[in-house]
């Protein structure tokens, strides 16, 4: 297994590997370079649903495939389909489900059916982006604690389309969306590696401050968070798997592809609470 870095810091293609045959060494070589380079590109794979669910629980504990939004299929629970023809877009910066107490650990994603051009994802370094704040403005923000609230995204979907009865996450069933509190830096619980925790997708406010001020501090983070040098971009090709830690990242898949069709399976495998500065 070879590790191709895309950047100094950050992302990595990786050859030499078939995920549907990874011995218990590969999952743990995976495993590292996940926590290290936080988002891995894989190329050349024949996974279906079922093989993507395995490798899953090779490497974690598989949540439902969303709090709200139902499996692909009866058979296959944990895969969440990323649909364009059903609205399956990711076209705002995010990190995975941050407005559930306990978001996933990380992703896994694969390319089902494939536009011609664009549908490109952007993954952005949440501790890089951490590390090249002037020391100010990290001290000002680690003390922080922001809101995540997912019922502008899945809201109506919960309840019009799932009548107020969604799927089980930490063990109870999702009847609701409360708001929930998350500190604005997070504590990497394998590294100690801080990094922004909050995302435009799901991140409402910031407590303890007006609205004025909350909105100035989110922009600049936002803007922080997403400069180029921060990023790695993916072009798909069929048969690619990303697999990216969610405890460290944010994701922007573009929306360029006008009507065509485009497709992506996601599983994601079950974390902890984030942890802040103070603990």
């Amino acid at each position: 297994m070879i590790f191709d870095q895309l950047s100094p810091h950050f992302g990595a293609i990786v050859h030499g590997i078939d995920l549907s045959k990874v011995s218990d060494a590969d999952v743990a070589d995976i495993r590292a370079a996940l926590v290290e380079r936080k988002v891995l590109f894989f190329r050349d794979q024949t996974l279906d649903d079922d093989g993507q669910i395995s490798l899953g629980r090779r490497i974690g504990e598989l949540t439902a495939s969303h709090p709200v939004v139902a499996g692909v299929d009866a058979e296959h629970p944990e895969v969440y389909a990323l649909d364009s023809t059903d609205n399956g877009f990711a076209d705002v910066w995010h990190t995975d489900v941050t407005f559930m107490r306990r978001p996933p650990l990380g992703s896994i994603l694969r390319a089902v059916t494939l536009p011609p051009t664009g549908g490109d994802t952007n993954w952005a370094d949440a501790q890089l982006a951490y590390d090249s704040l002037s020391p100010a403005v990290q001290e000002l923000v680690s003390t922080l604690t922001a809101v995540h609230d997912g019922n502008r995204e899945f809201g109506y979907y919960l309840a019009q389309r799932r009548n107020g009865q969604g799927n089980e996450w930490d063990g109870e069933v999702v009847t609701s969306l409360k708001p929930i509190e998350h500190p604005v830096i997070r504590v990497h619980p394998e590294t100690g590696r801080r990094g922004i925790f909050v995302n435009p997708g799901f991140t409402s406010h910031i407590v303890g401050v007006s609205e004025f001020e909350s909105r100035a501090i989110l922009d600049l983070l936002y803007a922080h968070l997403t400069k180029p040098e921060h990023i790695v971009r993916h072009r798909w090709r069929p048969g690619d798997v990303a697999m990216w830690d969610n405890r460290s990242t944010a994701h922007y898949a573009n929306r360029d592809y006008g009507s065509e069709r485009r497709v992506m399976h996601r599983i994601t495998l079950r974390g902890d609470v984030p942890v802040g500065v103070n603990g």
